[in-house]
């Protein structure tokens, strides 16, 4: 079975679900893709989107066109002007190392956001790239100066996502500018997902069909809440700005060839492939 294939099998499975149980939680699931030139945002329904128009931020409207999923691109479900994360947010993560007094922030930038099945470019110079499954939240309402309790109503949504991070640059420079920030170093998607509650989502990555993350958020030392609301104090959140959350356990180095899933289970699986890096052609 494709990857899409297995996007539509979850989606429909939990439509189901969603319609058996009237107590289960409304999951929507919004995606942004490329077909035929254009760029749109839609509802993924199965295996069909529906396009919306207007602000998907604010209350968008069905366009009455229809696209099958298998005939676009997927892009990065968000409008981000800025990207930031959060690191060392899991204990598991941290080790033995005493867990910071606030949540430790860096930025990456809007370039570095891919959307599902998209490469991962490992750079010519790299030598040590690790993948880093992580749960990130979409922005859906300007944010400034929120508490904790106020952050719900200002986030869209959660998507899968992958902190990727070169090491040695990370270690060797004086900012991650190159480790975290490079083109691609943050794939995101399939879909951006409202309804889902945040505080209860269980993540998994796989390296090659092989699990080697897992945990739940739960677990995180600074709450996806405490994240948001400690960020709005320094900087202005807006709408389509998206925020990495962290990663659990100890992260491997993949290479070339190799393919990097992100689950959030019930929510959505992100995969992407490592391709090395061409040389001498420009982008």
């Amino acid at each position: 079975m494709t990857l899409n294939g297995r996007i539509v099998a979850a989606t429909t499975v939990l439509l189901v679900a969603i319609g058996l149980h009237s107590s289960a939680q409304t999951l929507t699931h919004y995606v942004k893709y490329e077909s035929g030139g254009r760029t749109a945002w839609g509802l993924l329904e199965g295996d069909t989107i529906r396009e919306v128009q207007g602000n998907v931020f604010e209350n968008p409207k069905p366009s009455g066109r229809t696209v099958k999923l298998a005939d676009v691109r997927l892009l990065p479900p968000a409008d981000a002007k800025k990207v930031i994360a959060a690191g060392l947010n899991y204990r598991s993560h941290i080790g033995e190392r005493p867990a910071a007094k606030y949540v430790g922030l860096f930025a990456k930038f809007p370039t570095s956001l891919v959307g599902h099945n998209a490469d991962i470019i490992y750079p010519a110079d790299a030598t040590v790239v690790h993948y880093e499954a992580e749960i990130c939240v979409v922005i859906g309402k300007r944010a400034k100066n929120v508490t904790e309790a106020q952050v719900k109503d200002h986030i869209f949504g959660v998507a899968p996502c992958n902190d990727v991070s070169e090491r040695g640059w990370q270690k060797a420079d004086l900012q991650w500018f190159r480790a975290k920030a490079a083109d691609t170093f943050g794939p995101i998607g399939p879909a951006v997902v409202k309804g889902a509650d945040y505080n209860k989502l269980k993540l998994i990555g796989r390296l090659n069909g092989k699990v080697v993350q897992e945990t739940t958020t739960d677990l995180l030392i600074f709450s996806i809440d405490n994240i948001v609301s400690y960020t709005s104090r320094y900087v202005t959140l807006e709408p389509g700005d998206v925020i990495f959350t962290g990663t659990p356990g100890t992260t491997q180095a993949m290479k070339p060839g190799d393919v990097f899933e992100v689950e959030i289970e019930g929510v959505g699986v992100l995969r992407n492939r490592v391709v090395a890096e061409k040389q001498g052609t420009s982008q």
